[in-house]
């Protein structure tokens, strides 16, 4: 019985659309490391320039070619990395496409030893393996998860890169809104929206852990905030 919201169903219907269609690793990571580093970062600016005393509109120009630049900078970085991922996952397939066509008795040995590991043994041990290896795509991607602990679904560089770009440039840009609007107390106000903007991104990603909303959102605020204040001290050594 479903007792949770956020928890799937178990009818058949639900199982095989689920299964044979499964979501992939997500963009969480990506969007929590984009938002916070863009909180950072940009706060980090704004704190350090105010903290040195001067202009309002060296903060902007600062601040906004933080969010353009370093944004980019991440995603192109986020990009190469999860590329670097999935060149890896193709190159591991191909190895074990070339065993399994050179050596498949080989590559049968090693398909057992997979299978025992998850608890079969005996009759059904033997059934699995033979009927498994008749099906090429199926055997080559359990020897992927088996052998190397690649996950069955590819990576997507180009989606993980505007994931991180985007979080990035909302989350930075929050800094310096009362800059931009010319508001009174900008800078006590900008401090406020960003520590709100730490403790909300915390809080956002308790949707996939364990530990509560309040307790995820005050440890990325306690991160978030230390890193704010080592920004504005360095500056307040060059105040002119």
């Amino acid at each position: 019985m479903q007792t949770q919201a956020s928890e799937h169903g178990h009818s058949q219907a639900e199982i095989e659309a689920r299964i044979g269609q499964p979501a992939g690793r997500g963009y969480l990571r990506d969007i929590v490391y984009g938002g916070i580093d863009g909180s950072v970062t940009t706060f980090a600016i704004v704190a350090g320039v105010a903290g040195a005393g001067l202009s309002t509109w060296v903060i902007i120009a600062l601040g906004i070619a933080n969010v353009l630049a370093d944004g980019f900078s991440m995603a192109a970085g986020n990009y190469s990395g999860t590329k670097a991922e999935l060149d890896d996952a193709k190159r591991l397939r191909r190895i074990e496409e070339r065993h399994i066509k050179n050596d498949p008795e080989g590559e049968r040995r090693e398909l057992r030893e997979i299978l025992r590991l998850k608890g079969l043994s005996g009759e059904p041990l033997e059934s699995a393996v033979g009927q498994i290896s008749q099906n090429h795509e199926q055997w080559v991607q359990l020897m992927l998860e088996g052998e190397y602990g690649l996950a069955g679904v590819d990576p997507h560089p180009v989606k993980a890169a505007w994931a991180t770009f985007m979080a990035f440039l909302i989350a930075g840009m929050i800094p310096l809104l009362p800059f931009l609007f010319g508001l009174q107390n900008a800078f006590q106000l900008s401090t406020i929206m960003t520590l709100l903007t730490f403790f909300a991104i915390g809080a956002y990603k308790a949707k996939w852990s364990l530990s509560p909303w309040w307790r995820s959102g005050l440890e990325t605020l306690a991160i978030g905030g230390t890193a704010a204040l080592i920004a504005y001290f360095v500056g307040t050594l060059f105040d002119i």
